[in-house]
């Protein structure tokens, strides 16, 4: 039996890309529907519908909403497309939920309602200044969940926050951990002694998992964007969230994680550091600077604890064919931890977030004829207009089939966040489509035995799926690396 496509153009039917997942979901779940995705017509989204073999008509714009539809015969379609406006009706009656006041229409009307607290903002990326301006002028410290916010904005947030001893944490803030209380995408972790400064999102979750694994709690973990340590930003954030971790006497160690900073503005901020009355721990990623787990270790040697085995379940066999390493993830932090890791064994990694301008990927992501390739889906250019691969999968898991069929690919490094906010149950898209490719794969699942998905459900899915599965994305990383070397059959 052939199957049917349907595609349909809703012209000015918007919806945020959370609600389209879902919506998207809960219509694949159908009898008859093979395939389906609800999305805006962003250029992006319009490739991934292309790529799964869907028609989209050349007039969609993004302020359309395209609903695409795989059905195995054309009986199915009405019954699918009214699963599409029922479940599009649903998620708007959530949405606005019962309430005997009117929502306030801006964050000044909310604060205002709210005598205390931080404000989280969460919109689209050039809609974030105006609402986080707001926090700052009514006195509040704001997180800024949003990606995609220029870095004139960013600059003009921090310095009026500096002036005003206020935080700004963000933009592009995924994780933090503030009054014990996780937001964004945070781990479940005990609480301790450890406070955590990240201009990185899943490096923090890296970092959360190895110390929770070793019986080391944190007591806050302070997000403060991924360009913050950027020439042009220089450490702003960073500052203040340390002055304020060293008032804090719960905190008896800071830790500052960050993706490779610029070399003079890490020298400031180790600098600032010697003047505070807390010891700090530092794990800036770089050439020549230790990985995640090694900065990891050390804060358990400051703290004289015992240095565990990190765990490794499952077993992957060198690869038949292909010498290239296929690196596919949704932490851009774990992706320029591997970068840095592999090329010093393998030598030029191609990137979309490269190492050095000279080996940036296409925006198609195609590898270089042999070359080793790792991909960050997280990257703001491959999240405009839809979920964050921790939420959506789809971008990842297509990737993923074509880079398995690519003769060059020798190994697939993967690695999967679990905590509040990502995916319910990464392992039941994932594995399946691991169980599929024919190389072997290793992927770090960074997470905690707290986590709601269930950390051994996972990396048991994963393993019985053909994975080797790492909680250090370091190791996995080394590990990725041996098989590929291996003198092992070819």
């Amino acid at each position: 039996m052939s199957d049917h496509t349907h595609v349909e153009l809703r012209p000015g039917a918007y919806a945020d890309s959370v609600t389209l997942l879902q919506v998207s979901r809960a219509v694949q779940d159908l009898d008859g529907v093979l395939a389906a995705q609800v999305a805006m017509a962003t250029g992006l989204n319009v490739e991934v519908l292309t790529q799964m073999g869907f028609a989209v008509p050349a007039e969609a714009t993004t302020n359309d909403l395209v609903v695409a539809l795989r059905i195995t015969d054309a009986a199915a379609l009405d019954e699918a497309l009214a699963g599409v406006d029922r479940s599009l009706l649903e998620a708007n009656r959530r949405g606005a939920g019962p309430t005997e006041l009117a929502p306030p229409r801006t964050t000044a009307s909310a604060l205002r309602r709210a005598p205390a607290g931080m404000a989280l903002v969460s919109v689209p990326g050039p809609s974030a200044l105006v609402e986080a301006m707001d926090a700052l002028d009514a006195g509040r410290d704001v997180m800024i969940f949003s990606d995609n916010v220029p870095l004139d904005q960013e600059l003009a947030l921090k310095r009026t926050a500096a002036d005003r001893g206020l935080l700004v944490m963000g933009p592009d803030c995924g994780t933090a951990v503030v009054g014990g209380l996780g937001l964004g995408f945070a781990n479940t972790v005990r609480p301790g002694p450890v406070g955590i400064v990240a201009a990185s999102g899943t490096g923090c979750q890296q970092l959360l998992a190895l110390l929770d694994h070793a019986g080391v709690g944190v007591t806050s973990a302070l997000g403060v964007g991924g360009r913050d340590l950027s020439a042009e930003v220089r450490g702003l954030s960073t500052r203040e969230a340390m002055r304020r971790l060293d008032a804090d006497p719960a905190v008896e160690l800071v830790v500052v994680v960050s993706k490779p900073p610029a070399g003079d503005v890490a020298d400031e901020i180790r600098a600032y550091a010697a003047g505070l009355g807390t010891p700090v721990e530092f794990a800036l990623l770089g050439p020549g600077q230790p990985h995640l787990t090694a900065s990891a270790e050390a804060v358990l040697r400051r703290r004289g604890h015992d240095l565990p085995t990190w765990p490794v379940s499952g077993r992957a066999d060198p690869p038949s064919s292909g010498s290239a390493l296929r690196g596919l993830f949704v932490g851009g932090t774990l992706c320029d931890e591997a970068m840095l890791i592999a090329a010093g064994s393998l030598g030029a990694v191609h990137s979309n977030i490269p190492l050095s301008p000279d080996l940036a990927l296409g925006t198609d992501l195609a590898a270089p004829d042999g070359a080793h390739t790792m991909v960050d889906f997280g990257d703001d250019a491959l999240t405009a207009g839809r979920a964050h691969p921790m939420i959506d999968p789809t971008l990842r898991l297509d990737h993923l089939v074509r880079v398995a069929a690519d003769d060059d690919t020798g190994v697939l490094l993967l690695d999967v966040v679990l905590g509040h906010g990502s995916e319910p149950d990464p392992a039941a898209l994932l594995a399946p489509a691991v169980a599929a490719v024919r190389q072997p794969v290793v992927i770090a699942v960074v997470g905690t035995d707290a986590d709601p998905q269930g950390l051994e459900r996972q990396v048991r899915a994963l393993v019985d799926a053909g994975a080797e599965v790492h909680l250090s994305n370091a190791g996995a990383t080394r590990r990725a690396i041996e098989l590929l070397t291996s003198e092992g059959p070819r």
